[in-house]
């Protein structure tokens, strides 16, 4: 079974994220910032993307971005952003710092499907 980790500091949306994704074959793993993820990721294990929101506390999604690719210890599935920012620059930011798609929040499963699809991602 594929895993993605979801990042996003909203309970809410977490789990609105795993009603989606579950349904579709996936197992969902949640971390409520980008340090929490790093670590999920360095504790080993496989996930075939990872779904990630831009404001976060503690570490947002840019710099867990960042991060992220300057880590050759960890493996390096594709990264979604799932944000409300929608301005060329953020998105040329996430893009830049290895981002692979990005998703405008609201989204439904067609949305978030159709992402990992183009991702190369299949439950």
């Amino acid at each position: 079974m594929s895993r993605i980790l979801v990042i996003d500091d909203s309970n809410a949306i977490r789990k609105a994220i795993r009603r989606i994704l579950e349904p579709l074959g996936y197992e969902v793993e949640e971390a409520a910032d980008g340090q929490i993820a790093l670590e999920t990721l360095g504790r080993g294990g496989s996930f075939t993307a990872v779904l990630c929101d831009i404001d976060m506390p503690n570490m947002d999604g840019l710099t867990f971005l960042a991060t992220f690719s300057q880590r050759p210890d960890l493996p390096k599935p594709p990264v979604i952003m799932c944000t409300t920012h929608n301005t060329f620059d953020k998105i040329q930011t996430a893009l830049t710092l290895g981002a692979t798609e990005y998703i405008m929040k609201p989204f439904d499963a067609e949305i978030i499907s159709g992402k990992l699809a183009s991702c190369g991602v299949r439950a």
